[in-house]
């Protein structure tokens, strides 16, 4: 029997919105088991067993909650401290299959608990070799043919003696994951509905002590006019602000959606209990006193024990609150000072002081908001649950983060990709810089940063990326308010040279195109312009061009097809000009909306964005501001052109045979881990197909010229070493070795250069062919990260790799091998250079990604060099390198990224 898998406890979110406790079954529930069973009727009780069914025998409730986590697996399902179903798989020893049945009380049923149980048995059947189910359903049992049908798993039924028999794979599958998919994206929005749209608040610590917190967020729930009650709770104080006040919410006579937690610390554990009490629904806690200190991890984890416990999902703690501009629900419940406009823009913040100038920058240049949240500590809400709520929310056009930490980026990266194909994501991280690049053992290692995983994550998912807050906020406006450029080309037209250059030089700077305008547009052009007016691109209208010089031009320009985006740029020069001008602006952008992508630079002292406060208009200061604007949103404009990709299945692939290596080696070297011995790599990588030079490793010289025989031709001799970790460093690799004489002197000398020879490798010479470089090394917070670029011995002084997050698909490799500065050379475009095998090397990174995806242990890996052939023969891996190390509790891919997890985990 395998001890109890406790990495297996999660908090699911179920599709009424409810938070509910999955976990592994133990003996001890006996009680609840027996109890489930007697609250559930006579007709389910028969569905499950295949006849009538009174009771449960203790030898019966032995058998059911007594497990051995592999063969035979059970989880429960619990909330308020009761089980409301249980779900369970039974295999005989060393089979393939498994049967799985299903038990929920009635009163629960349809709220997606079989569905949930049926996905998590998946996972853990997958994890421990289960590779199909079967299950035994009664025609009548329609509600379980439901569970099975929306699964997405691919089923095939037979009916036996009035008996359907199911048979399907566990193995994730296009359908099931969007099965899966869906049902997490109803169940996460379902349960962040409260804290978005809540009917009634309590104010938990209201206070009458002015420029308090407690005060200032209850003055600004009143104030902002929320359409539903408010309740102050402060036990030493009967009215606040002119409202009844009570001394403990569970004193409040009517239902309570959302409770704010505004007390001290210390009285935030009491505070979340009474809430749970009186069965509010969510939860902000705007206190602060827990992870973010020291000791006060403990607390946290206290807190949203019971919130968790009570089904309630919790915004912070140490957050700024949460805002609702919608005008059903008109909530400000925040302790900022300022309310933004109402518009079409969502806004998260991992930084409560940092929101409140969020909030104000919004005001201030005309940005209106949907909905904002500060996360704070992200102890339950995170990022990750906001972009499901806001993926179907009608409000919201545009979804802006500001993060400083990722709770689960393999979940974020999963959900961001969906996303990012209907409303554009723009995010800004803060940290491109305080990890710096991490001490490595492996050119790979050395080559990835934190920031360099992040530009990747984005990079996949689509995720719109600035580097500060002023070009978060400018790509926002840009996108909330104009279509996504279908292009890089921009028309630009000014009323002074100056500006021009300016704003030519950060296009281009930019790699945005101001394409050189055919003569017959010029004479459009010209045809209401003054004689001195230039209309080359960027058209000069000169300082004395007036509205109606405007209007025409930017007409002409909206409707030519030679550009897909116009910047306008102003700089006033009479007193009366600049509102003119600005109601030209504003009148040909509301009559062509929607056709171009539309920009403005007013290069005024007074902040433009009060010009266009009526119309869908983003406008900028500088034009250098604008220019990254368009930059960013149409390089999101090609992502959204691009394909998306599928992860391939891939022939002659054996991870079990690379699971028993690793498996063995993790036994051998310990805790701490190590390095794969050659043959080890060996054969690791073949079990991938990734296709090796004949080798064999040698001790004595003797060895050395009967291997050099039987390989034939030419071959390599390198020394295996502890200290030779880069061998090529050390002088540790002959090339071009041939004849028993050299073979034997080689051997020798390879045998001296280092103090701690263990034997050298003898390998097939392969010839000709371009040097790249394959690698895999595991981030902390990100996975298994792949790498890619220039192979050989230059690699870290030029750093020209391409990386990305595992597991990646079929664009993603054509894409790593194509954005490297040196893939002319590998396309055959550069002088004489003939072009390599292309396809055979997108292949070998896919390979590469499936072998860490199905080998976790596997945290570094150098595949350098590679032998890239000519087109049709394929790669050769010349030297290899693995580093493994015993997976930590809790890590595996499927772990990290289980749809419908409640919180960020």
């Amino acid at each position: 029997m395998a001890d109890y898998p406790s990495d297996y406890e999660f908090d699911i979110v179920l599709r009424d919105g409810a938070v509910a406790r999955f976990r592994p079954l133990r003996p001890e529930d006996a009680p609840l088991l027996l109890a489930l069973f007697e609250h559930t009727g006579a007709q389910s009780r028969y569905y499950r067993f295949f006849r009538a069914k009174d009771e449960l025998t203790p030898e019966e409730l032995e058998h059911f909650t007594t497990v051995d986590y592999v063969d035979r697996m059970a989880f429960g399902v619990f909330e308020d401290g009761e089980m409301v179903g249980v779900g369970r798989y039974d295999r005989a020893e060393d089979e393939p299959a498994a049967e799985v049945a299903f038990l929920v009380a009635d009163a629960q049923q349809g709220r997606g608990i079989g569905t949930a149980l049926l996905q998590m048995l998946g996972s853990y059947g997958r994890a421990h070799g289960v590779s199909e189910f079967k299950a035994f359903v009664l025609p009548e049992n329609l509600q379980m043919m439901r569970v099975f049908r929306s699964s997405g798993y691919e089923l095939s039924r037979t009916l036996e003696e009035g008996v359907y028999s199911l048979d399907f794979p566990t193995a994730v599958s296009v359908g099931s994951r969007a099965a899966e998919e869906e049902r997490e994206k109803r169940a996460v929005a379902a349960s962040i509905l409260p804290i978005f749209y809540p009917r009634s608040i309590a104010v938990v610590g209201a206070s009458r002590t002015p420029g308090s917190i407690g005060a200032r967020l209850f003055s600004n729930l009143v104030g902002s006019g929320f359409t539903g009650a408010v309740y102050p709770v402060n036990p030493k104080a009967g009215v606040v602000h002119s409202v009844r006040a009570y001394p403990s919410i569970l004193d409040i006579p009517d239902p309570v959606d959302l409770a704010f937690i505004v007390v001290p610390a210390h009285f935030a554990l009491d505070a979340v209990r009474e809430c749970a009490e009186k069965r509010v629904k969510g939860l902000v806690v705007i206190s602060a006193g827990f992870s973010e200190v020291p000791g006060g991890e403990d607390l946290e984890r206290q807190i949203l024990e019971v919130a968790r416990s009570a089904g309630m999902r919790m915004v912070g703690p140490n957050c700024m609150g949460v805002l609702n501009t919608d005008p059903a629900v008109q909530m400000n419940g925040t302790f900022a000072p300022v309310y933004p406009p109402r518009g079409n823009v969502a806004m998260s913040s991992q930084s409560g002081a940092l929101g409140i100038a969020i909030l104000d920058y919004a005001r201030q240049n005309n940005i209106g908001i949907s909905t904002f949240i500060s996360v704070g500590n992200k102890a339950d809400v995170s990022g990750n649950d906001l972009l499901l709520a806001w993926e179907e929310d009608p409000a919201t056009d545009v979804i802006v983060l500001y993060l400083e930490s990722f709770g689960n980026p393999r979940r974020f990266a999963r959900l961001a990709r969906r996303i990012a194909r209907k409303k554009p994501i723009v995010a800004v991280k803060a940290g491109r810089t305080s990890a710096g690049t991490r001490a490595a053992s492996s050119h790979t290692g050395a080559l990835a940063s934190l920031d360099v995983a992040v530009e990747a994550l984005f990079n996949q998912a689509g995720v719109i990326r600035t580097t500060t807050l002023e070009e978060l906020f400018g790509v926002a406006s840009l996108l909330a308010n104009q279509p996504v450029p279908k292009g890089r080309r921009v028309g630009v037209i000014t009323n002074a040279g100056g500006p021009g250059i300016l704003a030519a030089d950060a296009l281009e700077s930019e790699e945005l195109e101001l394409p050189e305008l055919s003569e017959g547009l010029r004479a459009k052009l010209a045809e209401a312009l003054s004689a001195e007016a230039s209309t080359r691109n960027p058209i000069d209208l000169i300082a004395s061009a007036g509205p109606d010089h405007y209007r025409h031009c930017i007409e002409t320009l909206i409707e030519s097809d030679e550009v897909d985006a116009v910047m306008v740029i102003y700089i006033p020069t009479t007193p009366d000009g600049l509102q003119g001008v600005a109601a030209a602006v504003r009148e040909m952008a509301t009559a062509h909306h929607g056709e171009k992508t539309f920009v403005t630079v007013f290069m005024e002292s007074e902040h433009s964005a009060a010009l266009f406060e009526d119309a869908r208009v983003p406008t900028f200061v500088f034009p250098e501001a604008a220019a990254i604007a368009l930059s960013r949103a149409a390089r999101y404009g090609e992502w959204l052109t691009r394909p998306e990709g599928t992860i391939p299945t891939l022939a002659g692939l054996d991870p079990g045979a690379a699971r028993r290596v690793v498996a063995a080696a993790v036994g051998r070297l310990g805790d701490e881990g190590g390095w794969l011995e050659p043959g080890e790599v060996d054969e690791v990588l073949a079990a991938f197909g990734i296709r090796l030079p004949v080798s064999r490793v040698v001790v004595t010289a003797d060895e050395a010229a009967v291997a050099a025989v039987d390989i034939g031709g030419k071959v390599v001799l390198k020394v295996i070493a502890p200290s030779a970790l880069h061998k090529s460093d050390v002088g540790g690799v002959l090339l071009d070795v041939e004849g028993e004489g050299a073979v034997r002197a080689g051997f020798d000398h390879l045998m001296s250069v280092v103090g701690d020879p263990e034997g050298v490798l003898v390998q097939e010479m392969v010839a000709g062919g371009h040097e790249v470089l394959i690698g895999v090394t595991e981030d902390p917070s990100f996975g298994p990260l792949l790498v890619f670029g220039l192979g050989g011995v230059y690699v870290e002084l030029l750093k020209d790799v391409a990386v990305r997050i595992a597991p990646i698909t079929d664009r993603d490799a054509a894409e790593m091998v194509g954005e490297i500065k040196t893939a002319r050379l590998l396309q055959g475009r550069y002088r004489n250079f003939p072009p390599g095998d292309l396809d055979a090397l997108q292949e070998a990174l896919l390979r590469v990604s499936a072998l860490v995806e199905a080998v976790p242990e596997l945290v570094e890996m150098d595949m350098n060099p590679v032998k890239v052939l000519l087109p049709g023969e394929g790669v050769r891996v010349v030297d290899a390198r693995i580093k493994v190390r015993p997976l930590k509790p809790g890590w595996s891919p499927e772990l990290l990224d289980i749809p419908g997890l409640a919180g960020h985990r």
